[in-house]
């Protein structure tokens, strides 16, 4: 019997959202309950447990997760703490094991740790000994750290963007775990490429980027191909290994995974021109919604995209569409739990005047009055559309405020589906403007059926213009940050044993 232990941290931070994440913003589970919420869902550790449960000789032994609620700003130091502590305690504290599958993301940054995810591989490299196996699955948004790969046997990574393959990467996270226990010999090149990208040709289905995966997709499914994929890193986790990486496992072929690290890193980096997002500024979208429309339009504001760690209290669209006098029926999400506590007061059918907005990201948003009517009450709990796991906005309302209809959270809750709005009653559909707190969200979501998708460029800690967020720790130079940025491919090995 192969005893597998399964833990779980995974958070993803803007470093320039000024609102610090705390141990609060986590649902921590342990033990059986990790297991049955996990069978429920089809994320990461549910595509691995799909593949375990299909084996008699595998007993999977779950240990701790830590799994951000939302997105956030960089996580504070006595949660982070608390959470390592728990997390190495449970690791510690598990029966002996033959391998290790570790569920991350990849950008996580705490104020007095700038890469956790390697300090977590690294301690339980420490305490489970050199013998153990470790697995760890990433998101693509990740930065793939030194660290991360020196004390783990292999790394797996998503493969689309929008991401739809949760399961699937656990899946072969899993399937790679057990090659690892028979016999196979993981080693891993990886290639720093200097690039922070944004925009539409990072849609692996039909952008330029996507070239890139499938070339890491056939490298990974070759004859001894374990793993290979592309990191793009979250441009607004400003720590010091933040970039591109492309990466390749092989079964103890470190030639064939140099070349191959090689070959995906020099497809992308050809592209990076054309991977920046084309925004338009808010002037220009008020001038564009004054215009006769004949369908939706969303308003993409993915400065304030809270999947991507921003605080989702931005006001800006909200009042440039005031100022312009925009009188379309338009919907827009925005956290204020002030807001929603005045709301809950008078109840569903009464009348507040109250600010929305700027209670968090206080330096970039100042709060804004208005006067409306309470349409809807929530507590906030609901599960998405996307992979039917239980996300918590926290006491929620809607509030109609003449042609303005705002879905007001308590706390940011991941927006890059229409979840939110559904669990409030509301349906993007019936509307003329949408504000769409996401840079992609699954084309069914708004781009099948909008009659247009305006990018704007709008103040917040998840800007696509990347020069306006003011970066001081990422390695320079780096592309868009700074000009003539050349690229000298060099390769970096690792296996360990």
């Amino acid at each position: 019997m192969r005893r597998i232990l399964i833990a779980e941290c995974k958070q993803e931070v803007s470093t320039f959202n000024p609102h610090l994440s705390q141990y609060a913003d986590f649902r921590v589970r342990y033990g059986q309950d990790l297991l049955r919420y996990h069978r429920s869902v089809r994320n990461e550790i549910g595509g691995a447990l799909s593949v375990f449960n299909e084996l008699v000789n595998v007993e999977v032994v779950p240990a701790y997760s830590a799994c951000f609620i939302t997105s956030g700003g960089t996580l504070a130091a006595d949660a982070w703490q608390r959470i390592a502590s728990e997390f190495i305690e449970s690791i510690r504290s598990a029966p002996p094991v033959d391998g290790v599958y570790l569920c991350m993301h990849g950008a996580m940054a705490s104020q007095e740790e700038l890469d956790p995810e390697g300090f977590l591989i690294s301690e339980t490299r420490r305490v489970l000994g050199d013998d153990v196996p470790i697995v760890v699955s990433l998101d693509l948004h990740g930065i793939l750290t030194d660290r991360m790969v020196e004390h783990s046997d292999a790394i797996v990574a998503y493969h689309t963007y929008p991401h739809v393959d949760f399961f699937e990467t656990g899946e072969r996270a899993a399937r790679l775990l057990l090659k690892i226990l028979d016999g196979a010999r993981p080693v891993t090149a990886k290639v720093a490429i200097p690039a922070l990208v944004r925009g539409d040709e990072l849609i692996t289905a039909t952008g330029l980027f996507g070239n890139s995966i499938r070339i890491a997709q056939q490298v990974e499914t070759g004859p001894q191909g374990l793993s290979a994929g592309m990191f793009i890193g979250n441009p607004f986790t400003d720590v010091p290994a933040l970039q591109t990486t492309s990466f390749v496992v092989t079964d103890n072929d470190i030639e064939l995974a140099e070349r191959e690290a090689l070959r995906i890193a020099e497809s992308f980096w050809p592209n990076r021109h054309r991977m920046k997002a084309p925004l338009v500024s808010l002037d220009e979208m008020a001038a564009r919604m004054l215009k006769p429309n004949r369908g939706t339009i969303a308003l993409v504001d993915a400065a304030d995209a809270t999947s991507s760690g921003a605080s989702g209290d931005s006001n800006a669209i909200l009042r440039k569409l005031i100022e312009c006098g925009y009188r379309g029926r338009t919907l827009l999400p925005i956290v204020d739990a002030p807001a929603v506590q005045r709301a809950m007061a008078v109840g569903v059918g009464g009348t507040i005047c109250t600010t929305v907005g700027g209670t968090l990201d206080t330096g970039r948003f100042q709060p804004l009055s208005i006067e409306g009517t309470v349409r809807h009450l929530a507590d906030g709990l609901f599960r998405s559309e996307s992979f039917g796991e239980v996300w918590d906005s926290g006491p929620s309302a809607v509030l109609d405020c003449e042609n303005l209809t705002l879905a007001i959270s308590s706390r940011a809750v991941s927006l890059y589906d229409r979840s939110f709005f559904y669990s409030l009653g509301q349906n993007p559909r019936s509307f003329d403007a949408v504000v769409v707190k996401s840079p992609h969200c699954q084309h069914h979501m708004f781009a099948d059926w909008c009659e247009a998708m305006i990018h704007i460029d709008a103040p917040g800690s998840s800007s696509a213009n990347l020069p306006y967020l003011g970066h001081t720790r990422c390695p320079r130079p780096i592309f868009p940050l700074d000009h003539d940025v050349e690229f000298h491919p060099r390769v970096k090995r690792f296996q360990r044993g």
